[in-house]
């Protein structure tokens, strides 16, 4: 599926990035901000282009991708934790937090916490209502049982895709898809909660959650929450070693969800 931006969903991704060991070893070697200020530019300068997740037949071993469609593929941030602090802060004097969610999770078949996330009802009612709607156990199907199946550490956490659990599926409560419904809501840092797309008007069930600022996905993808508490648990996720496609080795599963 081609990707017009953002998080692609039908493979709903997240944005491109390099891959491969050698560049997780530049990483670790603290080289990150160095790239991350040359991918940044590059994304400003030139548009998405659609193809594969990174790795594919391009010429430099990698394609890019919307930001955030099913197979997440992403780039991670080399930022300190006192920036991270301070964006997470502005995020909480953001949009009013109308109802809130709960997400029990397992990893690798343990108990790792519970994550509750706050939704945006007055900015994006429809989006919430979608996501509160797949949480709360009303509905033949939903989140209760799905896994995250892409994690990039430094950028994001991927989930909802309780159809194939791979990130090629999911649909929403209105049907496959729906529209865009407001950019309003902006990835100031970490813990945003957002939908995942596979283009603009694609939004389905997958969404995401912010491990950095991530400005770049502002208008491409519908903010529409926030973790409010759980970051251990989200921290957990981050730090569970993955595999191919950046899918964790151990599943992460949200073994049950609701409404608070």
């Amino acid at each position: 599926m081609t990707m017009a931006h953002g998080v692609c969903f039908g493979h709903v991704e997240v944005l491109p990035s390099p891959r491969g060991a050698s560049w997780r070893r530049r990483r670790e070697a603290g080289t990150r901000q160095e790239e991350t200020r040359g991918y940044l530019a590059r994304c400003r300068s030139s548009p998405h282009a659609s193809g594969n997740v990174p790795g594919g037949n391009s010429s430099n071993g990698w394609k890019r991708r919307s930001a955030l469609a099913a197979p997440l593929v992403a780039t991670s941030l080399s930022l300190s934790s006192n920036a991270m602090e301070e964006d997470t802060s502005s995020i909480q004097r953001d949009p009013e937090v109308t109802q809130q969610v709960y997400m029990d999770i397992d990893i690798g078949g343990q108990p790792a916490g519970r994550i509750v996330v706050g939704l945006y009802g007055n900015l994006v009612p429809k989006t919430a209502e979608n996501f509160a709607t797949l949480a709360s156990g009303n509905t033949k199907v939903g989140y209760k049982g799905s896994v995250f199946h892409r994690v990039i550490p430094g950028f994001v956490l991927q989930g909802g895709d309780f159809e194939r659990g791979n990130g090629t599926g999911g649909y929403s409560i209105y049907g496959r898809t729906f529209a865009d419904e407001s950019f309003a809501g902006k990835h100031l840092g970490k813990g945003v909660l957002s939908m995942a797309n596979a283009g603009r008007n694609t939004n389905g069930s997958q969404f995401f959650i912010t491990l950095a600022p991530t400005p770049w996905l502002d208008g491409k993808h519908v903010v529409f929450g926030k973790v409010l508490s759980g970051w251990d648990t989200v921290d957990a996720i981050a730090s569970n070693p993955t595999g191919p496609r950046d899918r964790p080795t151990k599943p992460v599963v949200v073994k049950d969800c609701g409404l608070l």
